[in-house]
């Protein structure tokens, strides 16, 4: 039996909390706010996540230090935007080695920095690895059959990661390809955004498909650029994470994209969906790094227009489908 702390008590780390509790571990689940401690502790059930009782044996504590104090792992599970700001204050509260698992997903504006990233600068004696792929908490916490990637730099991490977590309906595999994992992660919400805008416009399935399908492209083309492996961008936090974000009824990247599509701004839509957005956050960084690499990147470059420039969703596909004529695939040739 390991000690666990999850740190960020949104429906991801809950979900992973309730799960990990299930596989015989020992786990102190972090909240932000005393407000969020006092309800699940009294509903013993996420607001977000209705219907599931949490564990009995599940404590929770809005007390960093506490949450952090001996623990064989702790699971980083905070919004994107929060990441640094968690870590920061984590420092002095761990001892050099602590093994930490991030669970979010998004590229830092400015910086442009994944989550591990930002861990590793603000914790740089941690070792970091990350745990991603198609698995909304609605379905993880119902035990729903889902299959993710631990990623890290160090093997051992990253098999840890998958005794911990595996089950019978939680599958988890192994890569050393963090670079390809999170920006798989990141940029997809980006494009599921696009996705939800299309089908706002009830543009349909065809038109859904053909941005998933270019919008995989893009993430995979970036990600080669900053040493990510091709391989990785075709499994499960590729692909996979692409299929699900942009067609599930979970997801709040879809969901938000569907309302800016049939009129709402930016800000609304977000309001609308009630939940961290993480595709808008990470949308402006997707595209200054397709700069910082030289790589073109037309529909993540859409969606900033349309997030942040005042472009219509019905522009943004427009012009997307009359861009000049080019081949599929470049490099082929006849």
């Amino acid at each position: 039996m390991a000690d666990i702390a999850v740190i960020g008590a949104g429906t991801w780390g809950t979900a992973l909390a309730a799960l990990l509790i299930g596989n015989g571990h020992s786990v102190t689940l972090w909240a932000y706010l005393e407000a969020e401690k006092e309800n699940l502790e009294s509903t013993r059930e996420h607001p977000n996540l209705k219907g599931v009782s949490l564990p009995e044996t599940l404590a929770v504590t809005t007390d960093l230090k506490e949450a952090c104090a001996d623990r064989d792992l702790i699971v980083m599970a905070v919004p994107s935007t929060a990441t640094r700001a968690t870590a920061h204050n984590m420092n002095g509260l761990i001892p050099d080695g602590q093994q930490i698992i991030t669970v979010s997903k998004g590229i830092e504006e400015g910086t442009l920095k994944s989550q591990c990233e930002i861990i590793e600068e603000e914790l740089p004696t941690a070792s970091v690895g990350i745990l991603s792929g198609p698995s909304h908490a609605e379905e993880v916490i119902k035990k729903l059959p889902a299959a993710v990637v631990a990623g890290a730099k160090d093997r051992r991490l990253a098999v840890f990661a998958q005794e911990l977590f595996m089950n019978d309906y939680f599958r988890v595999y192994t890569s050393p390809d963090v670079h390809g994992i999170e920006v798989g992660g990141s940029l997809k919400n980006v494009i599921a955004l696009a996705a939800g805008m299309s089908d706002g416009l009830a543009f349909g399935d065809n038109a859904r498909a053909a941005l998933m399908t270019r919008g995989i492209k893009e993430i995979s083309a970036l990600a080669q650029a900053m040493g990510g492996e091709p391989e990785t961008l075709s499994g499960l936090t590729g692909i996979g994470d692409l299929i699900v974000t942009c067609s599930s009824v979970h997801s709040r990247n879809h969901m938000a994209g569907f309302y800016i599509g049939q009129g709402m701004d930016t800000e609304s839509a977000m309001k609308k969906v009630n939940m961290v957005v993480e595709g808008v956050h990470s949308a402006k960084a997707a595209k200054a790094l397709g700069e910082k690499y030289g790589i073109e990147l037309p529909i993540i470059t859409t969606v900033n227009e349309v997030l942040f420039d005042g472009k219509t969703a019905a522009e943004a596909v427009t012009e997307l489908m009359r861009r000049n004529k080019k081949s599929e695939i470049e490099r082929m040739t006849w």
